[in-house]
């Protein structure tokens, strides 16, 4: 069997969930940590096929079989390695490579770039706690940093000399302008670092692969991150993921914040779980190792316009990896402060309250389409209807994106149209009263098919009857329910016209000429018992 390059079934093994792809083929339930289903590999009635998320294998107590995501499509469907590999690239939208096996040199080549990395991070650190480097350390400490802090992140500082280019200048420059730690000038090689507080990114392992740099004089950018090279590719790097990787699994979600300093205090401060993108430059792939972990994610931002607009493309990117166990919050902190702040001026309880009042994905939505359009008048409730139709387009569990439609239905009808404002307000008069049975089959019709709510909207209205109340489902197709609501108003109508005939033969007994009157009620009252008589027979 050929080698292949393990950087890609690394990558889908990092972008694919194991329930995900064990679950297209096995029901599974979750019980306690992991998910169990009946082994697809022997027969079965009991269930002993276990599934676990966290590490990404699978496990047959009853034959034996385990594995991971490859071994599984290649045993479950009985294809070789390639096609496994090849339609698990189509599951996760990565496009195929040409297989070839890994050059010794290039492991050796890797090798020696985790080791000026690393030895870099040691060289920083160490001039952090020199006089060069009073400065940055000041700052750190100031931001609540504490040494034991400082050594455990690697926390360092790069001062305006050149000192890698000279700390290592027997290692080749090819070589270390590949770590991007140097650049090439006119006079030579040099730091791309100088006068930066430094902080380490390390990889799902542990190995250090690029690092971040914060200006210390208040200069813009603020921070500066290595790009990205053999090693480090920004869009699919998690800052502090490697440390929340247990937490994670532990607090059953992930906790998203927008910066570096933000990641480690909270991770420092009762929120280990928590991570953050390089940066405001969440994506998919982000999305993607963190869903891998855990489908419950909290995003935890800035309450200002940056943050909002940070908040509302979490949202975009994270639709396609909503699963019916997904349970996705956003928290603001606002203010103008950030979690560094929030923790320094208040402690753990105060986050906390932050965290534990995050809204949940759909109502966060809601709000996003409420927001930003003019939903009082048809064209802003077509946009922002359009908009939220956009969004759960997106969910690839159809069954999951059903509910949404439905729950996004039901909440236009309740909170959008006139005629639900009008039953509200007509409440407060002396309407006909409607009996039990009525009120509870009209307010299933109401939630269960809002269009047909909407077609008899004026009617509904008349009946004063509070929409909100909860009742039991009634066994009703769309057809019956608005045979019901048409014959509902026709009987309305009926004891309406009824009501004024009474009144026309008092007036009539009375003495006042009102047989034309009447004449055109009666011709009224045949009318409306025809279209009953019609409808019973339909």
């Amino acid at each position: 069997m050929p080698k292949y390059d393990r950087n890609f079934t690394d990558e889908l093994r990092e972008r694919l969930s194991v329930v995900d792809v064990v679950g297209r083929r096995v029901p599974l339930v979750k019980k306690g940590q992991n998910y169990w289903g009946c082994c697809p590999f022997h027969n079965e009635k009991t269930p002993s096929f276990s599934v676990n998320e966290d590490k990404g294998f699978y496990h047959c107590f009853g034959c034996g079989e385990h594995g991971d995501i490859i071994s599984f499509v290649m045993k479950s469907e009985n294809v070789d390695f390639k096609t496994a590999i090849s339609e698990l690239a189509n599951q996760a939208g990565l496009k195929m490579p040409d297989y070839k096996p890994k050059p010794a040199a290039q492991v050796a080549r890797e090798e020696s770039y985790y080791q000026i990395m690393s030895g870099a991070a040691d060289i920083y650190q160490k001039l952090l706690f020199e006089p060069s480097g009073a400065n940055a350390l000041d700052y750190v400490h100031r931001r609540g940093f504490n040494d034991n802090m400082i050594k455990k992140y690697r926390i360092g500082y790069a001062p305006k000399n050149n000192v890698i280019a000279n700390k290592f200048v027997n290692v080749k420059q090819d070589t270390l302008l590949a770590t991007g730690m140097c650049r090439r000038g006119e006079y030579g090689m040099y730091d791309f670092f100088r006068d930066k507080l430094m902080f380490p990114i390390f990889n799902a392992r542990g190995q250090i692969v690029a690092f971040s740099g914060r200006s210390l004089d208040g200069s813009e950018p603020k921070y500066i991150n290595t790009t990205d090279t053999e090693l480090f590719h920004k869009r699919r790097t998690i800052f502090g993921f490697n440390f929340a990787r247990d937490a994670i699994h532990r607090a059953n979600r992930s906790i998203v914040v927008e910066g570096q300093i933000d990641a480690i205090q909270m991770q420092c401060n009762g929120f280990p779980e928590t991570v953050a993108p390089l940066g405001t430059a969440l994506t998919e792939d982000h999305i993607a190792i963190l869903c891998k972990a855990n489908r419950n994610i909290v995003f935890c931002f800035d309450g200002d316009g940056a943050g909002q607009k940070a908040a509302a493309r979490a949202c975009d990117i994270v639709m396609p990896f909503l699963r019916d166990t997904s349970d996705v919050k956003f928290a603001f902190v606002t203010g103008g402060k950030d979690p560094d702040e929030v923790l320094k001026s208040g402690g753990t309880d105060a986050m906390r309250k932050i965290i534990d009042n995050a809204i949940i994905l759909t109502d966060f939505l809601w709000n996003l389409a409420n927001a930003g359009f003019n939903v009082s008048t048809p064209g802003g409730r077509t946009q922002a209807e359009k908009f939220l139709k956009q969004k759960t387009d997106k969910i690839s569990d159809v069954h999951l994106r059903a509910e949404y439609e439905q729950e996004y239905k039901q909440r236009i009808f309740n909170n959008w149209h006139k005629w639900k404002k009008q039953s509200q307000n007509l409440s407060k008069f002396n309407l006909p009263e409607v009996d039990g049975i009525t009120k509870n089959t009209v307010i299933f019709i109401v939630n269960k098919y809002p269009e047909i709510a909407e077609r008899y909207g004026d009617f509904l209205a008349t009946l004063g009857i509070d929409f909100d109340e909860n009742v039991p489902d009634m066994d009703m197709d769309e057809k019956s329910a608005e045979k019901y609501i048409v014959s509902l108003k026709l009987q309305k109508y009926m004891l309406r016209l009824q009501s004024e005939k009474k009144n026309l033969m008092s007036k009539l007994l009375a003495g006042e000429d009102v047989r034309d009157e009447i004449s055109a009620l009666d011709t009224r009252i045949l009318d409306v018992q025809q279209k009953m008589d019609t409808l019973i027979s339909v």
